[in-house]
């Protein structure tokens, strides 16, 4: 490759980025899913558009796959584990035994009311039964829901990849897969695999981050996607599951009061945008519209029994033992959004040879671009239908943490929202423990030293400095008064 050929593909990229860019301020405003948008982008790229050819399957699988950790590594830094555990139970059980149910429903329907085989069918309700952790995260952060739905299917999401692939690759085998026993084993073994070496990574990467003082801020962000990354080789090397692994080691270190949080989620956001644009782009290039005619009547049929009856039924089955509100299956029920994930599943038939397996990317192609499109918008309408909603979850305060080694302390930056709590209460009612001062406020660009009668508003950024041994406690304590105001009980955050 000469100088000319690198500098025109770095053209081309960086003038992709920039539109996916504004595609994204374009699907803010309308409400149109924005992989749609992206893969529109791949498709007007390719044969039948600005005439890029591409038909690689196999590197489309594998740029998938690395887009996949980025994106669950990225999901799982922002999960809450305070408000996913309760529903943890829930969200293990509706990722792998609602899994389950939904590809037998699936394939039932592929089989009987569209006449495809057993195999093809199979692999098909394989394919499209996995939720898409990208489609997850983006849009249930723009849908005021309930904490423990947001967490329990961001959690499902970032689970039910593991046992879905492992379906894809024994239905996609040329041959005969192996026995329903055989496959139960493989995957319990590899989630318990992937379990243990996310465990692992995510305890002693938490701890060795927040101990090892390094030279520059900027290395903490890429620390942690290593370790992400270790994680999921770590995971796919041990005949695990390497996507449950990235996910839980993700979640823990997320959740770890890691030094500059804050920098190190803004960092991994911005690849998680990166990995989804680029994953979606290549998806729409190798998709051939011309070939598309024939799977547009199965997709709608296939698509219609997943949305409209497998998805419903496999909540309702799983979930049910745990006392969800029939509003709450409903609206599970309809959340479960698909997205670049099946697309990407749909590339391993094309890398094995599995028979019809153009038919089969064809299908799943067409199924997810029309129920996305008719999902992902909806979804807030079907949210307030339900009346399910929470009107009081606004943006979380952010609290970024920069140790101060010699002086054993801690300098926090918090940024109000504009509807924190915190708005109207005074520095001395924020009763900091000793220790812990509130050193400078910025209001509207201007910097000022308050006194304990200085009123907080919305959007004020405060430096707080607090000694090593109060440090989590002052924290603690501004996070309480942002959610619950001056009253908030000291210990639990709770308003008296």
């Amino acid at each position: 490759m000469n100088v000319d050929h690198l500098n025109q593909l770095l053209l081309e990229f960086s003038v992709i980025l920039l539109v996916a860019v504004v595609a994204v301020r374009v699907s803010t405003k309308s409400g149109l899913p924005s992989l749609l948008i992206y893969l529109g982008i791949g498709v007007a790229l390719g044969q039948n558009g600005l005439g890029i050819s591409f038909d690689n399957a196999e590197l489309t699988q594998v740029l998938g796959y690395a887009a996949l950790v980025v994106i669950l590594a990225e999901g799982g830094l922002k999960t809450n584990w305070r408000e996913a555990r309760p529903v943890m139970g829930a969200a293990t059980v509706l990722a792998t035994v609602g899994v389950g149910i939904s590809v037998f429903v699936t394939a039932a329907g592929a089989h009987w009311l569209v006449g495809l085989d057993w195999s093809t069918s199979l692999l098909l309700g394989a394919i499209v039964s996995s939720t898409d952790a990208a489609a997850v995260f983006s849009v249930l952060r723009t849908v005021p829901l309930p904490r423990r739905l947001t967490g329990l299917l961001e959690a499902e999401s970032g689970f039910n990849d593991a046992p879905v692939v492992i379906l894809v690759v024994s239905f996609a085998a040329v041959g005969d897969p192996d026995p329903w026993y055989v496959l139960i084993g493989t995957i319990l073994a590899e989630l318990a695999i992937g379990l243990a070496v996310g465990l692992a990574v995510g305890k002693l990467g938490a701890y060795g981050v927040k101990r090892v003082a390094l030279p520059s801020s900027g290395l903490y962000p890429i620390a942690v996607l290593a370790l992400a990354v270790l994680a999921y080789a770590g995971g796919a090397l041990l005949h695990g599951s390497g996507f449950l692994a990235v996910y839980v080691t993700a979640v823990i270190l997320g959740n770890s009061k890691l030094p500059h949080g804050p920098a190190v989620r803004g960092f991994a956001d911005g690849l998680a945008w990166i990995g989804q644009i680029g994953m979606f782009v290549l998806l729409g290039l190798l998709c051939a519209p011309e070939s598309m005619g024939s799977a547009v009547a199965p997709a709608l049929v296939i698509g219609t029994v997943l949305v409209f009856v497998a998805r419903p039924l496999s909540v309702m089955l799983t979930l049910t033992p745990f006392r969800l509100p029939l509003r709450e299956q409903a609206l599970l029920s309809w959340a479960g959004l698909r997205g670049a994930v099946p697309i990407v599943l749909a590339t391993i038939p094309l890398v094995s040879g599995a028979p019809m397996a153009q038919h089969v990317f064809n299908i799943v192609f067409i199924l997810v671009v029309v129920f996305t499109l008719l999902q992902g918008p909806t979804l807030p309408w079907v949210a307030k239908g339900l009346r399910i909603g929470d009107g009081s979850m606004g943006q979380d305060l952010g609290i970024e943490s920069a140790p101060l080694e010699k002086l054993h302390g801690h300098l926090l930056s918090v940024a109000l929202a504009p509807d924190s709590r915190m708005s109207g209460v005074e520095i001395g009612e924020l009763r900091l423990p000793t220790g812990a001062a509130v050193t400078l406020v910025v209001r509207e660009g201007s910097s000022f030293v308050p006194d304990r009668t200085t009123v907080l508003r919305g959007g004020d950024e405060l430096l707080v400095v607090t000694t090593d041994e109060v440090g989590e406690a002052a924290e603690r304590r501004l996070r309480a008064v942002d959610k619950g105001g001056k009253l908030a009980d000291w210990l639990h955050g709770r308003r008296t």
